[in-house]
């Protein structure tokens, strides 16, 4: 709900997201770029932040970062996405990426994408 100039009100209860990181695919990589996606879906409330860390660090100079706004189901939950960009001999050289969703005093949910299992 939101109320006179904007004031927003979520009422439920403080729901975790479920992280899925997807692959970069290979025609990506054949084009020399390698775009992982985090998504984080049905949690609750709607301020979680995505955050990525490769191979134990948060940020590199050479990274790109996206995160789309959350969207509300109908369930009331809501749904967020993240992308990174690496270039691919970075990307050849990653052992782990690691996508982090957090929230106030919410314990952390991660999902780690090993690139030996891609």
């Amino acid at each position: 709900w939101t109320f006179g100039g904007g004031t927003k009100l979520d009422v439920g209860s403080d729901t975790r997201p479920t992280l899925t990181v997807l692959r970069p695919s290979t025609e990506e990589l054949d084009q020399g770029k390698a775009m992982l996606m985090c998504l984080a879906n049905k949690g609750f409330p709607s301020d979680w932040s995505l955050a990525w860390k490769v191979d134990g660090r948060s940020s590199g100079s050479n990274w790109e970062e996206t995160k789309s706004p959350g969207v509300v189901g109908k369930d009331g939950l809501y749904s967020w996405s993240s992308t990174l960009k690496l270039p691919v001999d970075q990307w050849q050289k990653v052992v782990s990426v690691t996508c982090e969703a957090t929230q106030g005093s919410q314990t952390l949910v991660s999902e780690i994408l090993r690139r030996d299992q891609c």
